[in-house]
C-alpha cells in the first residue's frame, strides 16, 4: 500500500505542507493552476530557502499583485497579533458580530456557504473539492463551538480566507496527485510561549488549534512560539487516519516544507515521506530490523476494580474488545483491606485509547485508569483454509525468519462445528491441526 507520513517535528502549516509536496515530487504546475482555478485575485511563488543547512521549497502567496502575510483566517469582534514559526501574522479585527445585520460580515469576511460556492466552482477534481471543502469545514466547527456558535454564523476574514483558501485547496489537489492511499502522522510539535492579545494572553496552542488537535498526540519542543496553525492542524485531521511513530516502509521519495523564520539549532521544516508499506515478514531483509517482527507502540491501559460484579467485569471486557480494543485480560489481585480485586488490562492502539478510557469509566465502577506507552513486537500471521470431515476450518500461521513458528485452527470455526454436528469439540481441533500438518508435508 501506498502511503505518506507527516513528520511534524517542527509543527505545521498551510505553506509548509505545500512546500513538502513540491519537494517530494508534486509538479508546481498543479499548485499554480489550482490557485488560478479559484479566481480570488491570488498566485503562488515558490522559492528554495535554507533551514539550518537543509535545502527546502517556500511557498508565499500573493494576493492582487501584493505579498500576503497570513493572517489569521476568523473575523472575531477584538483585535490581536502574533507571529507563529511559519513567520505568519495573524490578526483579529472588528469585523461583525453575530447580533448584527447578518450581511455585515460579508463585507469584511467569507462565510463558509460563500468559501464552499468558491470551491466547487473551480476547475479542479471533485475529489479534490470534497477533500478542501471537509478542511475548510473543520476549522470552522473548532470556532464556532469555541465561540458558541453555528458554523454558518463564523466568518472568515477577508484576507486571511484568501491565504486559507490557497493553502487549503492546493493541498487537497496535491495531495490527490501523489496517489498516496494512507496518509500517517507523527506526534506534533505546537512548540510553547503565549500569545498576547488585546483581550489578554493565551497560551500556545491558540484555541482553534487546540480543538482541532483533540485525540492527537502532541507535544512542546524547541521555539517557544506557535509551531502548529489552525490550518496546518485542520489539513492534518482530514488527511491523517492515523498517529503513529515512522512506518516499515520502502522509501520512494521524501520532501521538506520550509517555514518564514530560521530558527538556530531547530530546522523550521515539515517532512513528507511516500513509500510503500513493508509487510512484517519481509522486515527481516532490511538492514537494522528485527527478524520478521513488527515494532509498534501501543498503549496499556489498567485499573484496580474491588467493587464491580464479575458479570458486569464480564461484559465489560466483551465491550472493549468489540469497540476496538487490541486484548482484554483481568487478574485476580489483593486490594487494601484485603478485599479481594480483579486488576483489568487494555492493550490499545494509541488513537484508540481515549475512547476505551471513557467506555472503562462507562461500565465499571473505577476512579482511575493508569495508562502507559509501550513497544511491541509481532510475528507476521496469515490464513489458510483446510477440510475436516465437518466442514473447513480457519488455520492461523505466524512466521518467524520466513519460516512458520506456530500455527493454531480458529477456535470459534471449531466451535462451531462441533455445535452444528454434535461430536466433540476436541476431535474437531485434532483433525484441522493433523489436517494442516498433512498439508504442510504435500507442500
Amino acid at each position: 500500500m501506498r502511503i505518506a507520513y507527516l513528520d511534524c517535528f517542527s509543527g505545521i502549516s498551510g505553506d509548509m505542507f505545500l512546500g513538502a509536496l513540491v519537494d517530494a515530487g508534486v509538479s508546481e504546475k498543479i499548485l499554480q493552476d489550482t490557485v488560478a482555478a479559484l479566481n480570488i485575485g491570488a498566485r503562488l511563488e515558490i522559492s528554495r530557502v535554507m533551514r539550518c543547512g537543509i535545502s527546502a521549497p517556500k511557498v508565499d502567496v500573493y494576493a492582487n499583485g501584493e505579498k500576503d502575510l497570513p493572517r489569521e483566517i476568523f473575523a472575531h469582534q477584538q483585535e490581536h497579533r502574533h507571529d507563529d514559526a511559519s513567520g505568519h501574522t495573524h490578526s483579529h479585527d472588528q469585523a461583525h458580530s453575530h447580533t448584527h445585520d447578518p450581511h455585515h460580515g460579508e463585507k469584511h469576511g467569507r462565510t463558509l456557504p460563500a468559501i464552499r460556492r468558491i470551491i466547487q466552482n473551480a476547475a479542479i477534481s471533485a475529489s479534490a473539492k470534497q477533500t478542501a471543502i471537509k478542511i475548510f469545514e473543520a476549522l470552522g466547527q473548532a470556532e464556532a463551538e469555541i465561540h458558541n456558535t453555528s458554523i454558518h454564523q463564523v466568518h472568515f476574514h477577508e484576507v486571511g480566507a484568501v491565504d486559507a483558501m490557497v493553502d487549503i485547496v492546493c493541498a487537497a489537489a496535491g495531495a490527490e496527485s501523489l496517489a498516496v492511499e494512507e496518509w500517517v502522522c507523527s506526534p506534533l510539535n505546537v512548540g510553547g510561549g503565549t500569545v498576547k492579545c488585546v483581550h489578554g494572553t493565551l497560551p500556545v496552542p491558540a484555541p482553534a488549534t487546540l480543538k482541532l488537535l483533540s485525540n492527537a498526540p502532541v507535544y512542546s519542543s524547541g521555539p517557544q512560539v506557535e509551531l502548529v496553525t489552525p490550518t496546518g492542524a485542520a489539513i492534518v485531521k482530514t488527511l491523517a487516519s492515523r498517529f503513529a511513530p515512522f512506518p516499515a516502509m520502502k522509501i520512494e521519495k521524501a520532501g521538506y516544507g520550509a517555514g518564514t523564520r530560521d530558527f538556530p539549532d531547530h530546522p523550521n521544516l515539515l517532512r513528507l515521506t511516500i513509500g510503500e508499506t513493508v509487510q512484517a515478514d519481509s522486515t527481516s531483509k532490511l538492514p537494522g530490523t528485527a527478524p520478521s517482527a513488527a515494532n509498534e507502540t501501543i498503549t496499556i491501559l489498567e485499573a484496580n476494580l474491588d467493587d464491580l460484579n464479575p458479570q458486569v467485569l464480564a461484559y465489560a471486557m466483551e465491550r472493549l474488545l468489540a469497540e476496538g480494543a487490541l486484548d482484554v485480560f483481568s487478574v485476580p489481585i489483593q486490594m487494601k483491606k484485603n478485599r479481594p480485586g480483579a486488576l483489568l488490562t487494555v492493550l490499545a492502539k494509541t488513537e484508540d485509547a481515549n475512547h476505551l478510557i471513557n467506555l472503562i469509566f462507562a461500565e465499571t465502577t473505577t476512579l482511575g485508569v493508569r495508562h502507559r506507552e509501550e513497544q511491541r513486537q509481532t510475528l507476521s500471521r496469515r490464513w489458510e483454509t483446510v477440510a475436516t470431515t465437518w466442514g473447513p476450518v480457519r488455520i492461523k500461521i505466524a512466521n518467524m525468519n520466513g519460516s512458520i513458528s506456530n500455527y493454531a485452527p480458529e477456535f470459534e470455526d471449531c466451535r462451531k462445528l462441533a455445535e452444528t454436528n454434535h461430536v466433540p469439540l476436541k476431535n474437531v481441533l485434532q483433525e484441522a491441526m493433523q489436517a494442516y500438518a498433512s498439508t504442510r508435508k504435500q507442500g
